[in-house]
């Protein structure tokens, strides 16, 4: 078994594949319509090659240990759930954005919890992180009770803390710690 998978809460954790691009590409024009608002990269024409191109640079990301991210499969059918990631990692500061999205068909059956609390003992854990932060834009309610449900401690609104659609956007900081 690769020591990079990560099988918790029913789910299978791995590393991207250029195998897994066909079913990522359905996986986001399935989803765009309810993601695109939080998540611009997504499109209802997102292609193969545009997911060939994230799985590369998350390999460059995982070899410089900058970022870890995901594919979320359904161990008993391989079935892609989604995605997830460590990502904006300060070794120095040990601390780690968590983000995460669950295609349209597999919503509303505790999959983003689960791989919330999974990847968030595996930074605490193995990676030695002491702060996994979840940043979520204002308004994305969905994610907002994503990161309430699996544990983390909302503790402030940030000001202009991303961007979304080319506009600076006030989020919602929640932590999770050892």
């Amino acid at each position: 078994m690769d020591e990079r998978h990560l099988h918790a809460h029913g789910l299978l954790l791995r590393p991207f594949q250029d195998t897994d691009a066909a079913a990522f590409a359905a996986a986001v024009r399935e989803s765009a319509e309810g993601m695109q608002r939080w998540m611009p990269w997504s499109s209802v024409d997102y292609r193969e090659e545009q997911a060939l191109q994230w799985f590369q640079a998350c390999r460059e990301s995982w070899e410089a240990g900058t970022a870890y991210e995901y594919g979320v499969f359904d161990p008993r059918t391989g079935t892609f759930l989604g995605g997830a990631g460590l990502n904006e990692i300060r070794h120095d500061h040990r601390v780690c954005n968590l983000g995460y999205w669950v295609r349209q068909a597999g919503q509303g059956q505790g999959v983003a919890t689960r791989v919330v609390q999974a990847l968030a003992a595996h930074a605490v854990g193995p990676l030695q992180l002491q702060r996994v932060e979840i940043v979520v834009a204002v308004g994305n309610l969905a994610s907002e009770r994503v990161a309430v449900k699996a544990g983390a401690l909302h503790e402030c609104v940030a000001r202009n803390r991303l961007i979304v659609g080319n506009a600076p956007t006030a989020a919602h900081v929640f932590s999770l710690v050892p």
